[in-house]
């Protein structure tokens, strides 16, 4: 329980460092207001605070799967024009974070608990990887493909990612190429290999009736 405060503390610490290094170095276009009220123009605390990550500290069962909770422009409307974001990724063992990408912005994670596998590709075809240890903070630059993986086979990880905007944006590789219709033969063309390949791969990722 002890332990499990402190890291509690200092996910509240961390939260608060990153959030003012990301407002510094943001991406998104400057606004000329303080922020940038609803609609309605109801604003009072309510609106500027976001309860969705409670449940990460209310002691219920951990996932099954590979699961991130946000809080972007979508989930946490008070950051339109902040040029900060956060996701919190939960990692059971032996799951991944599949290749993807940010167009909008880069993502900095520091891994609070367990151990993961992370790397990105860079313009020159390099892959830089790395295997994090608790406490480490690891940065993929703005736009370009990247992962994270918990190899660990008994235990897993958690991770919070910072982005330098309101909507950094995701676009998942696999689900890109294999779910958006993208025709077989341009596909099996492109990986050299056939369209059965291809159809097996489409039929992998659709999702579960």
């Amino acid at each position: 329980m002890a332990s499990r405060t402190s890291n509690l503390k200092f996910f509240s610490l961390l939260i608060c460092s990153i959030a003012i290094v990301q407002m510094a170095t943001a991406g998104d276009p400057d606004i000329i207001t303080d922020f940038i009220a609803p609609p309605n123009g109801t604003v009072d605390g309510n609106f500027f605070t976001y309860t969705g990550f409670r449940v990460l500290v209310g002691g219920g069962p951990p996932p099954t799967a590979f699961t991130v909770l946000k809080a972007t422009l979508a989930e946490f409307p008070a950051l339109n024009g902040q040029s900060v974001s956060y996701a919190v990724l939960q990692f059971p063992s032996g799951t991944t974070n599949p290749p993807h990408t940010h167009p909008r912005s880069a993502e900095l994670l520091f891994l609070v608990d367990g151990t993961l596998e992370v790397g990105f590709v860079d313009t020159k075809n390099n892959l830089f990887t790395q295997t994090l240890q608790a406490g480490d903070l690891f940065v993929f630059p703005k736009g370009l493909a990247h992962f994270q993986y918990n190899a660990d086979s008994q235990n897993p990880a958690l991770a919070i990612s910072a982005f330098g905007s309101a909507n950094a944006g995701t676009v998942s590789i696999p689900s890109t190429l294999f779910t958006t219709g993208i025709d077989d033969n341009v596909l099996a063309i492109s990986f050299k290999t056939d369209v059965a390949t291809i159809q097996k791969l489409k039929a992998g990722l659709a999702p579960k009736p």
